[in-house]
């Protein structure tokens, strides 16, 4: 069957983002070694151990994993919305990042609570600032759009996947969206998929999915039992994981005509 639609991740496959968060961090690194005397490389590991430990360990981490929001969405997020989840997420991230920082902070013999505050708005502030598109992303999309639909399934908050979305200029190219905190459904579910692709009025044998994430992109396709889920493999974002996936592509410009022989 002729693939009519393909379904996109952004984080790490659209948007660059485990790189612009670890750029983020560092940058709050220097900042913290110009206010407070410490070693901004240690200052680095303290926060990233701290922000994993406290963000699996947090009343929210039942919901943040479910919908797909990392520890350094946690970090920057807004969490905006009415739902009681991300109401008490808001609450709870507020506190979180503070505490991220005051921690590596304590790592080094240093407690200031308004240094760590300051380091926190810093991080935030970096993290928007750094954000970029992936290589190839647009020229993508456009060779695509030309002769199929195009849609973005994208795990995580409904303001901060939006925002992303809005920075990127991406918006435009899709002709459905799917944000797992709108939907309540996060990837690998097939029912996520299922909903977008009724939005494209199209079947799952006649679509593909390009991801960068093993176990959600590529193990959801396969869930859903689409033609062809395409891993993108993204140098830092790796996944150890028993998921095979169909193809397998390091490069954005690679997916069009690796596209157009799947159809054939």
């Amino acid at each position: 069957m002729a693939i009519e639609a393909i379904l996109f991740d952004l984080d790490d496959t659209l948007i660059v983002d485990e790189a612009v968060s670890m750029e983020a961090m560092k940058s709050t690194g220097e900042m913290a070694a110009q206010l407070a005397g410490v070693s901004a490389p240690l200052f680095v590991d303290d926060a990233r151990m701290a922000g994993a430990a406290l963000w699996r360990e947090g009343a929210c981490h039942g919901y943040t994993k479910s919908i797909g929001i990392s520890f350094n969405e946690c970090l920057w997020g807004e969490f905006e919305g009415a739902t009681p989840e991300l109401q008490a997420l808001r609450a709870w991230a507020l506190d979180f990042r503070e505490a991220v920082f005051a921690s590596a902070l304590r790592a080094q013999e240093v407690n200031d609570e308004e240094v760590a505050e300051q380091l926190a708005m810093h991080f935030s502030k970096v993290r928007r600032q750094f954000q970029r598109l992936m290589p190839d992303a647009v020229e993508t999309l456009v060779r695509l759009k030309a002769n199929h639909k195009v849609a973005l399934l994208t795990n995580g908050a409904p303001d901060l996947q939006r925002e992303k979305i809005a920075a990127s200029g991406l918006g435009k190219y899709f002709d459905a969206i799917a944000v797992s905190g709108e939907r309540g459904i996060g990837k690998p579910r097939p029912e996520i998929f299922h909903l977008l692709l009724k939005e494209l009025d199209v079947s799952p044998d006649a679509a593909v999915m390009v991801g960068n994430s093993l176990e959600r992109d590529i193990a959801g396709a396969l869930n859903a039992s689409l033609a062809s889920a395409i891993w993108l493999q993204v140098p830092g974002s790796e996944e150890h994981d028993d998921v095979k996936p169909h193809h397998t592509v390091r490069g954005l410009h690679e997916v069009p005509p690796l596209v157009e022989s799947i159809g054939r």
